[in-house]
């Protein structure tokens, strides 16, 4: 049993089921940018707990929900919640690993994700309650609440440095101020501000436009990636009107989202971010281009291969997104920004019930219009630096460094200015 079998959600009331999706997906966006600016004010290990105890709570008020709003104000709760804990494990992991492995502990990360979505297929099969299997999902995350218990999960020790550099800093300046108006300065004046939290500079960060400029390029290819992604697993159900199940769709996205990171380990170390993030929207760019203006003369196992190589393409894109962006992002703004592209991928992702609740009308165009903006990032990749084996920034100013290399190399002449020819030669 469903909610929808239960609650009788059907013509008049299948509106509903669409709303819950949209609900969900805006549940995930909001906690991205909330929690993301928190983990960077707060600290890691702070929003973390508070998002798994939030997740806890709110679990279980979804499986007791007895009205459809009630259930869908219940998810939105919990998706926000599940963002934050996915969003600072994802940076606190990234930031207590050396440069050479944080690929390969990303990469093993993604993959236990999917061996969970492999798991909870098979927990839908055999549960024969909705609530039995939202209450099979919640529940393992209250062991995790030991987190908060003393040394069993550390602080990011980058966000603790630059914790301690601010309180420094709020400590000389008051110091200073202090002599200016007091000769008598005493050694107990110089006890640091219990303001603990990393200073942000506002005016600094409007100002830096190379941040900016990072943040949205790999926003705008987040929001594609996620976007497009949906146009392939339903373009032969819009194409040929005969779509798939739900659990083949399922399975077939998470085995493209386990492939992906596959070929992001074996290849992203080698040949660079940027050179595989614009690979992987090219490979997504064109597989629509086909898939639009030859699917006439297409088979059925044609459809099917480019629809899953730009499935598979499209997923590879969305994740290095991410890494990328963490890569990047400076430690004092790396939760608001990782959570800012995850929020614009949440966005494009808002398509998908969308075009559910208008039962797929437009769909074309939908698809037009994502594939032009696909080759629209592949030439805004070009823009990114490159982090591979690069060490985290920390400050802004550090960030600001990271520019895209040159194209071509300028030529050094190595002959002195005041050489003196030998005639003999």
């Amino acid at each position: 049993m469903n909610i929808v079998t239960e609650w009788d959600l059907v013509c008049g009331q299948y509106w509903l089921v669409p709303v819950e999706e949209v609900s969900f997906i805006l549940g995930v966006l909001t906690g991205c940018l909330g929690l993301g600016f928190a983990a960077d004010r707060l600290g890691r290990l702070k929003t973390l707990l508070t998002s798994l105890t939030l997740s806890v709570v709110f679990g279980v008020l979804v499986c007791v929900s007895t009205s459809p709003p009630i259930f869908i104000v219940m998810r939105f709760c919990l998706a926000a919640a599940s963002a934050g804990v996915y969003l600072t494990l994802y940076i606190t992991r990234l930031e207590l690993c050396d440069p050479s492995l944080r690929l390969l502990v990303t990469m093993v990360a993604g993959l236990t994700t999917v061996s969970g979505e492999l798991l909870l297929l098979g927990v839908a099969l055999s549960c024969q309650s909705w609530r039995g299997l939202l209450g099979a999902g919640a529940a393992p995350l209250s062991l995790f609440l030991t987190y908060g218990i003393p040394g069993v999960f550390p602080e990011s020790p980058r966000w603790l440095l630059l914790s301690e550099r601010s309180a420094d800093l709020n400590s000389f300046s008051e110091r200073r101020d202090r002599e200016r108006d007091d000769e008598s300065f005493t050694e107990l004046d110089s006890e640091p501000s219990p303001s603990t939290y990393p200073h942000l500079s506002f005016p600094e960060l409007v100002h830096s436009r190379n941040i900016w400029k990072n943040m949205c390029v790999l926003g705008f290819t987040s929001f594609i990636s996620h976007g497009i992604s949906h146009c392939y697993s339903s373009f032969r159900g819009d194409v040929r009107g005969t779509a798939p199940s739900f659990y083949w769709t399922y399975l077939l996205s998470v085995c493209a989202g386990g492939g992906a990171w596959l070929l992001l380990w074996a290849t992203v170390n080698r040949c660079g971010r940027r050179g595989i993030l614009l690979l992987t929207m090219t490979m997504t760019g064109l597989a629509s281009l086909i898939l639009l203006g030859l699917v006439e003369y297409l088979s059925e196992t044609a459809i099917t291969v480019f629809s899953v190589m730009g499935l598979f393409s499209s997923q590879a894109a969305a994740s290095l997104c991410v890494l990328f962006t963490a890569e990047i992002m400076p430690t004092i703004i790396r939760g608001s920004g990782v959570g800012t592209v995850l929020a614009l991928g949440c966005v494009g992702r808002l398509t998908s019930p969308l075009m559910d609740l208008r039962n797929h009308y437009g769909y074309f165009l939908h698809h037009v219009v994502y594939s032009t903006l696909a080759l629209l990032a592949v030439l805004s990749i070009l823009l990114l630096p490159e982090s591979k084996r690069k060490p985290l920034p920390q400050t802004l100013a550090d960030g600001e460094q990271y520019r895209r290399p040159p194209l071509g190399r300028r030529r050094r002449d190595n002959v002195p200015l005041l050489a003196t020819p030998n005639p003999e030669t």
